[in-house]
This record gives C-alpha cells, structure tokens and sequence, in this order.
C-alpha cells in the first residue's frame, strides 16, 4: 500500500504531467444560493473537500483539470449531497435512543443529486478552477473565471440569496 507521500507525488506526477499537454488545474469552489446546506460535492470524481452553508461560498478540492482547447460538447458530472443546514432540538449524548430519533430526522432530510451541465466557452482565457453554482430547484451553473464572485467582470451575476419556489419544473 502507497504511503502518503507516495500518493501526493503521484497526484503530483500525473498533474505535471498534464499541464506539460497544454491542460491547466486548480481547484474546485463552490457558491451557494439555497437554504440546504451542501454536505458534499465533486466534479468528475473529485471533491470539492467543503461543507458549504447556504448562501455562502466554499470548496478548496484538487483539481479541476482544464483541458487546453474548450470543446462545445464539454461538461462536467457535479454529484452533491444536500441536507438541513442547522438542525434543532439536539438533545445531546447521554440519551442515546433521543439522539438516534434525532439523527435519523436530520438523516431523512439529506438528498444526493448529480447533474452533467455544460463548461462555459473558455477559449482565449485564462482558466482558474471551476466554480459550481448550487441553484434552488438543484440547478447548477458552472465557470472557469478568474474573477471573484461578486466583481463585475465575474460571468454568473446570479444574486447570493434566492428565495425558493413553492415548486419545482420537473
């Protein structure tokens, strides 16, 4: 079995070895628009390492890995797990039975999902990472930009705090 630091120069290895073919990495972010909490989330395999609260950003995974040529038929496969950001009525350890029923409501409300959506045109840019957009109604919006969420050069100008809809399109 591979120590530790014989996996983290591998990861190493193989990342050199695809920017040498004209790919670029970075890392996997995320932003927020829900009420959910996202437990988790990777793209193509990867994670995106985070908790992300709702209505915040987050992320840090290794490595979103960029082709050098975008390709109009490039996606990405983003596999999440939401669930209730802030829990109520913790009733503590000592009771175990209390806290198994507790454990199990926050458990009944977790949902996975996973989508394919469409890279955004990158030709011409630099490209840093990939930032995962988590939509109400488990949409998402992906891009590669540079800039940081909020300025006015960043692509998605999709507010922070969406209100949620009573329903759903199906």
């Amino acid at each position: 079995m591979p120590t530790f630091s014989t996996a983290r120069c591998l990861v190493a290895t193989l990342v050199g070895a695809l920017l040498t073919q004209g790919a670029q990495a970075s890392t996997l972010e995320a932003i927020n628009h829900t009420h959910w909490a996202i437990n988790r989330f990777s793209v193509d395999g990867r994670s995106g390492i985070d908790i992300i609260g709702p209505y915040q950003g987050g992320g840090g995974g290794c490595c979103y890995i960029a082709p050098s040529r975008w390709s109009p038929d490039m996606t990405v496969r983003v596999d999440w797990e939401t669930g209730v950001a802030y829990p109520d009525g913790f009733p503590g350890f000592a009771d175990e039975a209390k806290y198994d029923a507790w454990l199990d409501k926050i458990d009944a409300q977790k949902r996975q999902h996973s989508k394919v959506v469409p890279v955004p045109d990158y030709t011409g840019q630099k490209v840093c990472g990939l930032t995962v957009h988590f939509l109400p109604c488990d949409e998402l919006q992906v891009t590669t930009s540079c800039y940081a969420y909020g300025s006015p050069e960043y692509p998605i100008k999709t507010p922070l705090h969406l209100p949620e809809p009573q329903s759903c399109p199906k």
